[in-house]
């Protein structure tokens, strides 16, 4: 029953009408999990020009994902799709196509050559993840004099060297679902074989130069997806071609 059942999603996926992203996204990272239940993979990114085809603009570089792998995140593609969902705690990294948020980071500035919506973090702003409090899964700054009782627990700066960079992946937002799942970012790698909670995470040189690379008028957006999700849903979603992905090689 389970083949079958794998054979019939593959057929309808096949004759579904295509949706391929919009054609003024014109950056793209792709990261790509070996399955669902994997926390290593690796992430490329990509351009094109108005009416063209995505070219790699980067080497693949390692990166790692939750802990308890991958399932489908709220997004421009994968809120609709059968199988896992992302739910809060879960410690999987949300699957589908996101729009990339602004940028957070502890330096007043960018690194050299970014140019793209920055805050700089302050001892002030905090990121809701309690589905119980107003403004779940979105960025807020309270007064430092008198902060709410919840504040402790939600503060973005806690001078932790993997949060220096925290770059928004827009999953579960306009609107946030409670539960759905929330603090969805690139930051910083812990170690090279140490997963996250469900956030995307690298070496700090390379998202530098990723930040580096954003530009807001290319409206950059993310794609993560196990191997054989990205096989046959790639060509309908507009990705980049299977043979031009050095992670599905």
């Amino acid at each position: 029953m389970r083949a079958f059942l794998y054979i019939l999603c593959t057929l309808l996926l096949a004759l579904a009408p295509a949706r391929a992203l919009d054609r003024e996204i014109r950056q793209l990272i792709v990261a790509v999990a070996p399955d669902w239940d994997s926390f290593q993979g690796r992430m490329q990114r990509f351009e094109r020009e108005p009416g063209g085809e995505w070219r790699a603009v980067s080497a693949p570089v390692p990166v790692l994902f939750g802990k308890g792998g991958l399932a489908w995140g709220r997004g421009v593609e994968g809120a609709d799709e059968p199988g896992p969902r992302k739910r809060e705690g879960d410690r999987r990294a949300p699957a589908g196509v996101f729009a990339i948020g602004t940028v957070y980071g502890y330096d007043a500035t960018l690194p050299p050559g970014g140019d793209y919506p920055y805050h700089q973090v302050r001892e002030n702003d905090a990121w809701i993840d309690d589905p119980r409090l107003p403004h779940y899964n979105q960025h807020v700054s309270v007064d430092a004099a008198n902060p709410p009782e919840w504040f402790e627990r939600q503060k973005m700066r806690h001078e932790d060297f993997a949060y220096h960079w925290l770059v928004e992946i827009e999953h579960n937002t306009r609107p946030a679902v409670p539960g759905a799942g929330s603090a969805i970012f690139f930051h910083i790698r812990r170690g090279t074989t140490r997963p996250t909670h469900g956030c995307t995470t690298m070496e700090r040189g390379k998202l530098e130069e990723m930040i580096a690379w954003l530009r807001a008028e290319k409206r950059p957006h993310y794609v993560l997806l196990p191997r054989e999700a990205y096989a046959t849903r790639w060509k309908n979603w507009g990705l980049p071609a299977p043979d031009a992905v050095a992670a599905l090689r």
